[in-house]
């Protein structure tokens, strides 16, 4: 009992001081270490800060490391060869300030869904939506809710084919791929996007029966309103080529993942690799070279045009490392806290909240160890870490595809993870010049009320329907 209670005590204590903006690479080991101590077990705690603290995270970054890293080279590159901005221009071009909400919602989510970092979308689409929201007099506290509608939801976890970090995770756990129960996932996109903008929509109609309109705000005179937003005809084939890495993303991924390694004779790998699995791989081989051949592509079409390539790669490569090493600390926090005899009461309980159907055991697992983290990519490797070969295990004997366990860990994942602690909603707020009291009712509607009825939705369906 002890034990568990020192999880426990450990676990909100991560939470409140990672709210209160202390570093997770100090707060990991400092509160497994706690844990260990109220266990009463701090004579083992070295050895097990490095042989199990620091063995979870270097085989977290062996196995990430190239996902963050081209991840982020990427979004870099979109964001500094102009290309994200042209993308959303071109929307807002064809939509219009009539309707702003939906313009900025498919600015973000057709970036995030193509591979760029939902924070470099942030900064590239706030100027455009201020803009946009001003002229079309829709109050601005509503602009960080539309801008995690379109990257903190559908795109990063429902959406098959796409390429964010949360849906990579489960890969080698499940041995599925970033494809994983494409129907269900489009289904679950449906409901976070359309639910997602009848609630914006809404409190657009409500503010504008009230009188209530843009509001004044400090940053009202900014210069990069204007200058970022140009409504000028786009050139054809500047789109093509701002759309065209995009598209690489999704369908390079694709090929390699159904056609080029299923075909493939697997044997040559496993001759000299007798330790790698491919079924368990291939999900993460895949997106590597589509990464890889998309960041080829953005440099190479702008070649000539760039005007400190050296620059933009380097702050890119250099950008993957703080979110990996954030992730993996944690993973190392988890290892430990798995490794103490308390664990096993809370395993016990939240593995046997419904032990004839796991998708609802994962979902509460998920959940809640994103929202105590406050990161979706945080909570979902420490839940996997500890509970993933549990859970594949009773999914097998459940008959439950694995492609259908993934889907739905990624959804949860993504669900209280947007609690008012979270670094994200933190930094996007900060890029809105907004705070908490003014916009953080309408970023939970839509980043944790909504993906919940999906989620529900998706579980619901797979119970009854398998995995599709």
């Amino acid at each position: 009992m002890a034990s568990t209670l020192a999880i426990v005590v450990s676990l909100l204590l991560l939470m409140y001081l990672a709210y209160r903006g202390i570093t997770v690479l100090l707060l990991a080991p400092l509160m497994a270490a706690l844990a260990v101590l109220l266990s009463g077990e701090i004579g083992i705690y070295l050895p097990t800060y490095t042989d199990t603290f620091m063995k979870a995270l270097g085989n977290y970054v062996i196995q990430f490391l190239p996902i963050f890293l081209l991840g982020a080279l990427f979004g870099q590159l979109m964001a500094d060869s102009g290309a994200a901005h042209t993308i959303s221009r071109w929307i807002v071009d064809k939509l219009g300030d009539k309707h702003a909400i939906v313009t900025v919602v498919l600015a973000c989510g057709i970036l995030t869904y193509g591979g760029v970092s939902l924070f470099v979308v942030a900064f590239a689409i706030y100027p455009i939506a201020k803009d946009l929201f001003r002229t079309a007099d829709i109050p601005k506290r509503l602009i960080p809710a539309t801008i995690a509608l379109g990257s903190f939801t559908f795109t990063m976890t429902a959406l098959p084919g796409t390429p964010a970090i949360q849906n990579a995770i489960p890969i080698p756990y499940y041995g599925t791929n970033v494809f994983a129960a494409p129907g269900l996932g489009i289904i679950a996109a449906a409901i976070m996007l359309l639910g997602g903008l009848w609630w914006l929509r809404s409190r657009a109609n409500q503010a504008r029966l009230a009188g209530e309109g843009y509001g004044q705000h400090e940053d009202d005179n900014d210069d990069a309103t204007s200058k970022d937003v140009d409504r000028g005809a786009l050139a054809h084939m500047q789109l093509v080529l701002a759309v065209l890495p995009l598209v690489l993303v999704i369908g390079v991924n694709g090929l390699f993942t159904y056609v080029v390694f299923p075909r493939t004779d697997m044997s040559f790998v496993t001759d000299h690799f007798p330790h790698i699995t491919p079924a368990k791989v291939i999900g993460l081989w895949s997106l590597i070279i589509a990464l890889t051949v998309a960041c080829a592509t953005l440099i190479v079409s702008r070649l000539g045009h760039w005007t400190d390539l050296r620059g933009t790669v380097n702050k890119g490569v250099y950008g993957f490392m703080l979110p990996l090493f954030n992730t993996a600390s944690e993973v190392g926090y988890g290892a430990v806290i798995a490794g103490l005899a308390g664990f096993v009461i809370i395993r016990d309980a939240v593995l046997n909240v419904t032990p004839g159907n796991p998708l609802i055991s994962e979902a509460i697992a998920m959940n809640v160890l994103a929202g105590i983290t406050g990161s979706s990519s945080g909570g979902l490797s420490i839940a996997l870490q500890t509970l993933g070969p549990d859970y594949l295990r009773m999914a097998l004997a459940a008959g439950i595809d694995p492609a259908l366990m993934h889907r739905v860990a990624v959804m949860a994942a993504g669900g209280f993870d947007t609690l008012p602690h979270c670094g994200a909603i933190i930094t996007l707020l900060a890029i809105c010049k907004l705070n908490h009291r003014q916009s953080y009712l309408n970023i939970a509607a839509v980043t944790m009320g909504v993906p919940m009825v999906a989620l529900i939705s998706v579980i619901a369906l797979g119970t009854f329907f398998g995995s599709f």
